[in-house]
């Protein structure tokens, strides 16, 4: 049995994937097969449309499946927007057909919560290796100005075709890399969970990401150059990372600090000239800084770590509170969250001692645990520079002091257990941002 079909066989709601040169023609056969007696309706834009949609439409209708006239936006600003997801809810609502949806991250999470809504399953024919949300449960929608994660079912089927994802804008591709490198500190910070007693590693999903996640991460600069080969290793594991999240019903195999930093920019609305930062892209800016986080932690002496100290000033839950007040002033929707992910994690000073004596016993193995995972933050960088990423946070528009502050908030974004968490629980964040943020530091504040 090899990789895809022992996923296939734990994912909740993926049952097909054709991945490879030339999977476009075989889309009445996985149509047919998930959809037997059904009318199908492309949903894309016009670009993938273009590149895409038409083949998928010529291939439908030469094999005699039966279509309704597909779905387009022609609107050149389309972003995954609730405006848009009533537009093609409108639309669905009047034709009896299922969806396949042709193109990349909007595409499909337009199609996803739609088809959702209407109680439809649906498919999805990817069109460039830029995140791994294909396969992923959820949709993330902005809805009333914020960027939110609406539960959905992932496609019930997935086709790919390297070549034409090659030829696709060259920041698709890099916007995929800086989400698959993500993966590495991702990695890290479940096996600390895992060795604290916070979260269980979970050795199936774990190694669905991890397993030839290096190989793919490998060649950046030909990832950026349109290898065929490159990309179908980027796009495979990108598509596995979304199989993990469904067969953990969670999206802990892929996502740690890293994407606690994008979630936080998706809640500030980031923008860069105009036009809103891609999530890969916000990511592999937070990769860097929990990469940071990470070598700084191995630096530090934990085998000799004063508990009491620790536990004589951590502060009460109501003392939090105050904190995440005084923190997050004049953000009520920050100051909501908080609130509400700082307690899924919170423990007071027995769970706490109990949480830093577990920390220091397994240190020794744990820390070579975690330095075997990373790469070194330098080799991250110049990944993310081959591969046409940003690797600077003035590169999507975020300041110095702004990264700065969004680090300060990282022990209070997310219930999920991290390695700002230990810091955090060992009274080291003034020291890390001052390791990073400081004079000499990796993005000195002058």
């Amino acid at each position: 049995m090899n990789k895809i079909e022992a996923a296939l066989q734990r994912t909740t709601d993926t049952r097909d994937l054709i991945i490879g040169v030339g999977a476009l023609k075989r889309t009445p056969e996985m149509f047919r097969k998930l959809f037997p007696g059904s009318k199908a309706v492309i949903v894309a834009d016009t670009t993938t449309f273009r590149v895409a949609g038409e083949e998928v439409a010529r291939h439908l209708a030469e094999a005699g499946v039966e279509t309704v006239k597909p779905f387009v936006f022609d609107d050149p600003q389309l972003y995954a927007e609730w405006s848009y997801i009533e537009q093609l809810e409108a639309y669905l609502r009047q034709v009896d057909a299922i969806a396949i949806a042709v193109g990349s991250g909007v595409i499909n999470d337009l199609t996803k919560l739609v088809s959702a809504h209407l109680g439809r399953k649906y498919m999805v024919v990817g069109t460039a290796a830029s995140m791994d949300g294909y396969t992923a449960y959820g949709a993330s929608i902005t809805f009333e100005g914020n960027k939110q994660t609406f539960d959905c079912p992932a496609p019930y089927g997935m086709l790919f075709d390297p070549v034409i994802a090659a030829a696709a804008p060259k920041e698709l591709a890099a916007s995929g890399y800086a989400d698959l490198i993500a993966k590495i500190p991702a990695g890290a910070d479940w096996i600390i969970a895992d060795a604290l007693g916070v979260e269980r590693l979970d050795s199936f999903s774990f190694g669905l990401v991890q397993d030839g996640l290096r190989d793919a991460l490998s060649a950046p600069k030909a990832v950026f150059e349109g290898d065929v080969a490159m990309t179908e290793k980027l796009a495979e594991g990108l598509i596995m990372s979304g199989f993990a999240m469904q067969a953990l019903q969670s999206s802990r195999p892929a996502s740690g600090t890293e994407h606690q930093f994008s979630h936080c920019w998706d809640m500030e609305n980031l923008c860069y000239e105009g036009k809103h930062v891609s999530h890969g892209f916000k990511v592999g800016i937070g990769t860097l800084a929990s990469t940071a986080s990470l070598e700084f932690l191995l630096e530090t002496d934990i085998e000799h770590l004063d508990i009491d100290r620790c536990v004589d000033s951590w502060k009460s839950w109501e003392e939090t509170v105050q904190d995440i007040y005084r923190i997050f002033d004049g953000k009520p929707g920050h100051i909501a969250r908080a609130l509400t992910e700082t307690k899924g994690k919170y423990v007071d000073r027995d769970g706490l001692r109990h949480q830093l004596e577990t920390l220091k016993t397994c240190w020794p193995e744990l820390k070579e645990r975690i330095r075997r995972q990373i790469i070194p933050f330098g080799q991250v960088r110049e990944n993310l520079k081959a591969v046409g990423a940003p690797y600077e946070p003035e590169m999507i528009g975020v300041t110095r002091e702004r990264f700065r502050r969004t680090f300060g908030y990282m022990p209070y974004m997310r219930s999920r257990f991290t390695n700002i968490d230990v810091l955090f629980r060992c009274g080291l964040m003034d020291a890390v941002e001052e390791r990073l943020f400081g004079k000499g530091g990796i993005w000195e504040i002058r």
